[in-house]
Formats: structure tokens, C-alpha cells, sequence
């Protein structure tokens, strides 16, 4: 069941609290285990991606953080505040799409929102132009639901979560259904909305593309268990080798350098010049040019090798598509309880 995050009363939210903080957080479904000792940190005032491939446990870590469903065991904490303890102070400033948003179709997109914002107070409904603006959505605003596109239902699902003006969004698969240009807009918007905003989005995604270029910070998750996580950059590396690539006007002489040098562990021709396997880390770059330009040889290009997040995570993951052969074919949903 497509869930949203319910608020409440003003919630008090310490400054220096992690945006969300568990500890061996573990999901059973009888038997089947879909989420297992998960520990994350999310940053506030960050974009955070939860990356990893269907079934890998995304979507049920984020019913245990909005209380939509009890954890088995571990702990966690949104804002600060503890769920379930806390959860309709954690919650308060907290806007979140799960699944595929509901809304009443034959009600126009500015119509929906009123009755969400009739709710939340006259606050909430002073948002309803801007969160439509943010959107994109403010031309078809008056449309009936009915003929907004997926990707638009998906817009105006992180438009009902903006009337709560919140810290955390929490959005799951937000991507789909957009077209590559509503893609470039979504990115767009969350960076300013955490750049320009200071809110913190957790984006579930099994996109590599779209985490790599949207997020700061992600998490690898596989088979319910977080497999790395840390800066983007970071996690591109990982244990990766540290590689260049040089060009030279004189491969044989630079390869005979290469080859004698510590600093380096393999040195062959590619097609783009001579690729470079550091020993260490990628501080004897400097080294090895001056090592070449001693011996004769002219550099005209030397660069280190960067690491996708798709090849990290090709890496490290067992499958992009395919769930558990254990897993049913939809979790089970519990009812959202007010």
C-alpha cells in the first residue's frame, strides 16, 4: 500500500542528530529474512542513495523507518527521535513517497493537495503554489489526476510532501516513469532542494546513473544487507586499484621506465596510451612523470582512471534484477496506523 509520512505537532529536532541512524536492523517474513542487520547513517543535509537491485531489501528498510511495518529486531532513529517510540514526532518533519502515490483521479492535482493541506493547517496550504512551482507541475495543476502521466503523479507525490515543509524526504524509486528530460529536472530539483534548502533526501533507487549523479552519500544493499557505504567518490574507488593512463611520444622507453619502477605493478599499452597500475595510492603519479621526463621521454598526458559506481557495484552485488529465488512476489503491506 503506497504510504505517505504522517505529521503531527512541532517536533523538536536536535541539531547535530543524523537525518536517520540504525543499528542491526532486521526484517522476517516468517522464515524468509528481507532485511538483515542493517546499520546506516544518513547525513543531514545531504542527498543519501540507497542504491541496490529489486528485491534487495530497499522498500521494506523504508516502511520500518516510517513505522509501517515493526522491525524484527535493531534500532533506528529519524530526526533523532526513535521509531516506533517516537514516531509521530520523528515524522512531523518528514515527507515520504513509497511505491507508486495515490491520489484521487478525477480530483486536479491543485485539488488533491488542498485536501492534504486542509489537514496540516493553513501553513500547509500556503505551500500548495510553491510545492506545485518546485514540481514543475504549476501549468497543469488544474488537470484531473486522471490524465497526469506516471512520471507527473510522481511529481506530485514530492509535492504533497513538500506542504509539510519537511527536513527529510524520503522518496523510493522517484525516477519512475519520467523521461530522460523529467529525469534531469528531478535531479535538478533535489540538488537545490539540499544545496540551496539544507533538507536531506534519502533516494531508493536501483539506478546507478541517476544515484551516482544525484547523491553525495549512498549505500550499496544486497540480499537485505548493506554491503558498503560512504561518499560517492569513495565507493566508486573502493578497494579499487589506483590506474592512470599516460601518453607518451615513446611507449617502449616509457614502458621499460614503468617496468622498473616500484611505484608501479603492471604497465601495458591500451588504446588510449599506456595504463598504469600503481603499487600504492595514486600520490606516485607525480613521481612516475618526473621519472619519465628524466629519462627522455615526452608526457603529454597523464591522468588516473576513474571508477564508475556501476562498476563498484557490478562488483559487489550478486544480480541487478533478479530477487531471492525465496522471495515472494510482493511483501507483505501493513495498514498505516494514525
Amino acid at each position: 500500500m503506497p504510504a505517505e509520512a504522517l505529521h503531527t505537532s512541532a517536533a523538536d529536532v536536535p541539531d547535530d542528530a543524523p537525518a536517520i541512524e540504525t543499528t542491526g536492523l532486521t526484517k522476517r517474513f516468517g522464515e524468509r529474512t528481507a532485511v538483515q542487520g542493517v546499520d546506516l547513517l544518513v547525513p543531514r543535509g545531504s542527498a543519501f542513495g540507497f542504491l541496490g537491485p529489486n528485491g534487495a531489501g530497499k522498500t521494506t528498510t523504508i516502511r520500518m523507518l516510517l513505522g509501517l511495518t515493526g522491525a524484527s529486531a535493531g534500532e533506528m532513529r529519524v530526526l533523532g527521535h526513535p521509531v516506533p517510540a517516537e514516531r509521530g514526532i520523528a515524522l512531523e518533519r518528514v515527507g515520504a513517497v513509497v511505491e507508486n502515490p495515490n491520489f484521487h483521479p478525477y480530483l486536479s492535482g491543485v485539488e488533491n493537495l488542498r485536501i492534504v493541506a486542509a489537514v496540516r493547517g493553513p501553513e500547509a496550504a500556503g505551500r500548495i503554489a510553491s510545492a506545485l512551482a518546485r514540481v514543475g507541475l504549476s501549468e497543469r495543476a488544474d488537470d484531473k489526476v486522471k490524465n497526469y502521466s506516471q512520471g507527473m503523479r510522481q511529481r506530485l507525490g514530492v509535492a504533497r510532501c513538500l506542504l509539510a515543509d519537511p527536513l527529510l524526504l524520503i522518496l523510493d524509486e522517484p525516477t519512475n516513469g519520467l523521461d530522460p528530460g523529467g529525469i534531469q529536472e528531478f535531479r535538478e530539483m533535489i540538488r537545490a532542494m539540499v544545496e540551496q534548502e539544507g533538507r536531506t533526501v534519502f533516494l531508493s533507487s536501483h539506478l546507478l546513473d541517476e544515484v551516482e549523479k544525484i547523491c553525495d552519500v549512498a549505500a550499496i544493499v544486497d540480499r537485505g544487507r548493506i554491503i558498503t557505504q560512504g561518499p560517492i567518490a569513495e565507493l566508486a574507488e573502493g578497494g579499487a586499484r589506483h590506474e592512470l593512463i599516460v601518453g607518451v611520444d615513446d611507449a617502449e622507453q616509457a614502458l621499460s621506465v614503468l617496468h622498473a619502477s616500484q611505484l608501479v605493478r603492471e604497465a601495458s599499452r591500451s588504446d588510449e596510451g599506456i595504463r598504469v597500475i600503481l603499487s600504492g595510492d595514486a600520490s606516485g603519479a607525480a613521481e612516475i612523470n618526473a621519472a619519465l621526463v628524466r629519462a627522455g621521454v615526452g608526457v603529454a598526458r597523464l591522468e588516473p582512471v576513474r571508477h564508475s559506481l556501476e562498476q563498484r557495484f557490478l562488483e559487489i552485488t550478486s544480480r541487478l534484477d533478479a530477487p531471492p529465488p525465496d522471495a515472494p512476489a510482493s511483501e507483505p503491506h501493513e495498514q498505516v496506523r494514525t
